[in-house]
C-alpha cells in the first residue's frame, strides 16, 4: 500500500491514546478490578463484565460506598429455618472480610409470632396478611412484611439489601448501589417486552416504554432504605391485584411477586443497576469466581459421572425441597468428579456452617405448607 502519510499515522496513534484513555477511566469510574471482570468478545472488543445496564444519568457520578442492613424475610416454617440459620452463619462469617460493606442484620419474620430463633438471629416480628388475602402464595406476605418492618424499626445504615433464606454470601458483598440508584440481579426469566400486554394492566402507558421495568425481583436487591419505604406500599398494592387478576395470576404464577416489585419500582420512576455478578444459581452457573451470593433455588441432580440429570433425580443430588420438614443432615455426601465447582461450593458451605451451628439436628414437626416458596 505504500508508506503511510504522517497524518494518517498521528490520526492512528491519537485514536489509540483515545481508547486507551478511555478504558482506564472507565476502570477507575466503575471501581476495582475486583467489581469489574474485563473480557474480550469474538471481535476483539473489550467487554465490561458484570455490570450489563446502568441507568444514564449514573455514568459520571462519584462513588461513595456505605454500609448497608441486610433484611431476610421468613417464616417460621421449618423448611424456612434451617435456610435462615445456614444464611446467617455465612453473614456473620464474611461480613468482617475485606471487600465487604454488610451492616447489620434483620430476620423479618411474618408469621405474627415470635419462634425458637429469636436469640440466635436478629428478628423482627410482623404480621402476615390477613386470612386467605394470599390465596396459598406464601411469599405475597413480603411486601407487606417490609412494609410494617420499615414503618417500626429504626436501623442505623442508609441502604438495605432484600435478601432470601436460600441465599449464602459465597464472598464479602460491597455496596453495588450507586447513590440514589439501587442494585439489582437480573433474571432471565423476568422478561417485561415479552408480557407487555399483562404489564400494561399496571403499567400504564403514560408512565413510559415497558423497558423501564427492570427484569428483576425485589431480592437480591441493595437499595436506600427511604427509596424502598415509598415503593414498598406500592409493591404490596400491586402484588395483590396481580393476585386477583387470573389472567396475570395464570401468566407469572410463582414469580408474580417478583413482576410486581419490578413494576412497582418503575411506577416510582426507579430503575436499577443490572449487575450479573450479585448473584449465581447452580447448577446452571458452573463457578463462584467473582460472585457474591449463591441462590440454591434449583435442584442439583448428577449421575456418578458428574453429568447432569436435571428433570429427574440423580444418583447424587441436593435439592433444598428434599427437607421440607426439618433440616438436611451434618456432612452431606460430597457431588462426584466432574460436577461443576459451583455445585461442590454450595455443599461443602452447607456442611461448614451444619458443622458449627449448635443443635443443628433438632427436629421439629411441619408447621407451613412450603407451597409457594422458590
Amino acid at each position: 500500500m505504500g508508506r503511510a502519510s504522517p497524518l494518517l499515522l498521528f490520526f492512528l496513534v491519537l485514536g489509540s491514546s483515545f481508547a486507551a484513555y478511555n478504558i482506564v477511566t472507565m476502570i477507575f469510574h466503575y471501581g476495582s478490578s475486583e467489581n469489574l471482570a474485563v473480557a474480550d468478545d469474538v471481535d476483539g472488543h473489550l467487554l465490561f463484565d458484570p455490570v450489563i445496564t446502568m441507568p444514564a444519568r449514573v455514568k459520571n457520578r462519584k462513588i461513595s460506598k456505605s454500609p448497608f442492613h441486610v433484611a431476610l424475610t421468613a417464616t417460621d416454617a421449618p423448611y424456612n429455618k434451617w435456610q435462615c440459620r445456614i444464611m446467617y452463619y455465612w453473614y456473620k462469617k464474611k461480613k468482617s472480610m475485606p471487600g465487604s460493606e454488610m451492616g447489620g442484620f434483620t430476620r423479618i419474620l411474618h408469621s405474627g409470632n415470635p419462634d425458637n430463633l429469636m436469640d440466635e438471629i436478629p428478628t423482627v416480628v410482623v404480621d402476615p396478611l390477613p386470612p386467605g388475602l394470599d390465596r396459598g402464595y406464601i411469599v405475597l406476605n413480603r411486601p407487606w412484611a417490609f412494609v410494617q418492618w420499615l414503618n417500626k424499626t429504626t436501623i442505623a445504615e442508609e441502604y438495605v439489601l432484600m435478601a432470601e433464606p436460600d441465599h449464602i454470601f459465597v464472598n464479602p458483598l460491597p455496596n453495588l448501589a450507586y447513590g440514589g440508584v439501587p442494585a439489582a440481579f437480573p433474571f432471565f426469566y423476568i422478561r417485561p417486552n415479552e408480557n407487555e400486554k399483562i404489564v400494561r394492566k399496571f403499567y400504564p402507558e403514560q408512565y413510559g416504554p415497558v423497558t423501564n421495568v427492570d427484569p428483576i425481583g425485589n431480592s437480591p436487591v441493595i437499595i436506600r432504605k427511604d427509596m424502598l419505604a415509598k415503593i414498598a406500599p406500592t409493591w404490596m398494592n400491586v402484588s395483590l391485584k396481580m393476585k386477583e387478576d387470573p389472567e396475570t395470576d395464570k401468566a407469572f404464577g410463582w414469580v408474580l411477586e417478583m413482576y410486581a416489585y419490578a413494576i412497582a419500582s418503575a411506577l416510582h420512576g426507579v430503575q436499577h443497576i443490572l449487575r450479573k455478578d450479585f448473584m449465581l444459581q447452580p447448577p446452571w452457573d458452573l463457578e463462584t469466581h467473582k460472585k457474591y451470593i449463591i441462590h440454591y433455588t434449583y435442584g442439583c441432580d448428577y449421575n456418578m459421572k458428574g453429568e447432569l440429570t436435571y428433570g429427574e433425580f440423580g444418583e447424587w443430588r441436593f435439592d433444598k425441597r428434599s427437607h421440607l420438614d426439618g433440616p438436611p443432615p451434618r456432612n452431606l455426601t460430597l457431588p462426584p468428579p466432574g460436577v461443576p465447582e459451583s455445585v461442590v461450593t454450595l455443599v461443602k458451605m452447607v456442611n461448614e456452617a451444619t458443622a458449627n451451628i449448635p443443635n443443628w439436628d433438632t427436629s421439629e414437626p411441619l408447621t407451613e405448607k412450603a407451597n409457594g416458596y422458590r
